[in-house]
């Protein structure tokens, strides 16, 4: 084989190899958005133009989980130490609005969303968020795992930082239903399967533990779930008898079987779209 044929043979191997390997990892522009979603196949962080929330100052009845998680986010802000956080509790309490608008009262944060199918990807997504300049909040809504599911190993990895630990410019948030984000069907099949219950359940609850700041949402007083009514009727400029909202608000959420956040924002809607009143979210 002559030096030129064996050139060409090279180059043709060069060429297969280049077209296996996996392409350059794009760095994501972190500058274009305040707040982006991760996406982990292929990995990429889309920005979001808007986002979707209620202003701080009209989220009632939350007054206490407010300031915690005001607070300890600010001292994030900061480069001081805070806690990763856990919001449980009631549905419909404002447990993602509350993070989303903690975010907006502090622009200098990035909010990046994770959906709870994509907890497995935490490290690759740490990979790209321990460089950046910026800090990041990382929002998972609505986090639970039900049996078979084994990502939670991922997540707990995660918030304890494994080897490198957490990115200093990294802090994590979640909302769940559950108080310790197992479910309890699953945490009694490990008690009934394992050679030691005592052993198994604690590795299941310790994932609750990674989480320093816990804050609990229940459900809302009568007067409290008028207050939210109330405050949303001010800020969009909805006029109505008081009686006669007080009335509607309250047949309202009998027809929900609810008192929550969510329960009075969808009134304010109806109730909005009833009179011709335009809602800008």
């Amino acid at each position: 084989m002559t030096d030129q044929a064996l050139i060409d043979r090279l180059d043709q191997l060069i060429a297969v190899l280049e077209r296996w390997a996996p392409a350059p990892r794009a760095e994501p522009d972190f500058g274009a958005a305040s707040a982006f979603l991760w996406h982990a196949n292929p990995p990429r962080f889309a920005p979001v133009p808007k986002v979707s929330r209620v202003e701080i100052a009209l989220l009632k009845g939350i007054d206490a989980n407010r300031d915690r998680l005001l607070e300890n986010t600010e001292r994030f802000a900061a480069g001081l130490p805070a806690n990763n956080a856990l919001l449980w509790g009631a549905r419909g309490m404002g447990k993602s609005s509350l993070v989303k608008a903690v975010h907006a009262a502090i622009p200098a944060l990035k909010l990046v969303e994770i959906h709870r199918e994509d907890i497995g990807s935490l490290p690759d997504m740490m990979g790209f968020l321990r460089p950046s300049p910026h800090r990041f909040v990382i929002l998972c809504d609505d986090l639970s795992f039900d049996a078979g599911e084994t990502s939670y190993k991922s997540l707990k990895a995660a918030l304890d930082g494994g080897v490198e630990g957490r990115p200093d410019n990294v802090i994590f948030y979640a909302t769940s239903n559950r108080r310790h984000i197992l479910s309890r069907e699953m945490v009694e099949n490990e008690r009934g399967t394992a050679i030691n219950p005592g052993d198994a359940v604690e590795e299941k609850v310790s994932l609750s533990d990674r989480f320093g700041l816990w804050l609990g949402f229940h459900r809302c007083s009568q007067d409290e779930f008028l207050s939210m009514v109330d405050g949303y009727c001010a800020a969009y400029g909805i006029a109505m008898a008081p009686d006669e909202l007080r009335r509607q608000a309250l047949e309202w959420a009998t027809t929900r079987g609810a008192r929550s956040g969510r329960v009075a924002w969808q009134f304010i809607h109806d109730l909005a779209g009833r009179q011709g009143v335009k809602i800008a979210t």
